[in-house]
């Protein structure tokens, strides 16, 4: 009996992926299929006939995407800022628009030698290792409170170090506590961070609300009660003129540069939209005394 091709597997996938409501599936469809046949996507080839099992494995990763589950939990992997990061059930994938929160911190700190930085809330550590590959002459403390993402962002950060960037520091603490990082108080040159920012009960794509880890999602009623606990972080952790950038979704534009302009501490608050003109992050500066 003939297989059937690559290029009829694909065209079948991108229509169970519409049907479940992607827009524009077929850039994800062929990753599953190059993950799946240990090829770059430019190496895939239509009228190539994968053996059975490799196309039933290639149908039920599908499936699953379709279903809401995340890419990097089909393929292990992730990507942000040219980094490769492993990734799992259990751990946050790192979104695509995490690049620009990961652009404008390196914009914060682009004349500062030898810059401290502290990344809250790392999860997989993915934020922190782009910051060090990009700046090898950055010191880059990462801070997560949950055993398994800590557990990728160790295994992540071995092989980035085994590849060359500088190791990050790894500190198992939560951002909620008293005394975070203590001994870099008024230190730092930039705080970065992405925590959990949807209010409890919002809806939310499967992608989020089903398959990443809730702690990762959801922040209290408002959904700020991680993000009032990290601006107060970065107060503390800055040195006057030191950058601050906090990602928190369409839901906050006006809460957060509120929250940031409220104690008086940070100076030139901006808001930044992502590639749909939603708000996406917040950037700001620690006064200076």
């Amino acid at each position: 009996m003939a297989r059937e091709p690559l290029g009829e597997l694909l065209d079948e996938a991108v229509a169970i992926m519409r049907r479940k409501g992607h827009p524009a599936p077929r850039g994800e469809v062929e990753e599953i299929a190059a993950h799946v046949l240990g090829r770059r996507v430019g190496e895939l080839v239509a009228d190539f006939e994968p053996h059975d099992r490799v196309a039933a494995k290639f149908r039920r990763l599908v499936g699953r995407r379709a279903d809401g589950a995340p890419m990097g939990h089909l393929t292990g992997l992730a990507e942000l800022g040219g980094v490769e990061v492993a990734v799992g059930p259990g751990v946050f994938v790192p979104r695509p628009h995490s690049e620009l929160v990961l652009a404008s911190g390196l914009a914060a700190v682009a004349e500062v030698s030898a810059p401290l930085v502290a990344d809250l809330c790392t999860g997989s550590g993915a934020i922190a290792l782009a910051l060090a590959h990009r700046r090898p002459d950055a010191t880059v403390h990462a801070v997560d409170f949950d055993p398994l993402a800590l557990d990728f962002a160790r295994r992540n950060r071995e092989r980035r170090v085994k590849l060359g960037d500088t190791p990050i520091v790894l500190h198992e603490a939560d951002v909620t506590r008293p005394g975070l990082l203590e001994e870099l108080a008024g230190r730092v040159d930039l705080v970065v961070a992405n925590p959990p920012f949807m209010p409890d009960g919002a809806e939310v794509p499967p992608e989020f609300g089903t398959h990443q880890p809730r702690q990762a999602i959801f922040g209290g009623p408002d959904g700020l009660r991680v993000i009032r606990h990290v601006v107060a972080a970065a107060e503390r952790l800055l040195r006057p003129g030191g950058g601050f950038v906090v990602e928190h979704g369409h839901v906050h534009g006006e809460s957060v540069p509120e929250l940031l302009r409220a104690g008086g501490l940070f100076t030139e608050v901006s808001t930044h939209a992502d590639p749909d003109g939603w708000p996406l992050y917040s950037l700001a500066r620690r006064a200076r005394e």
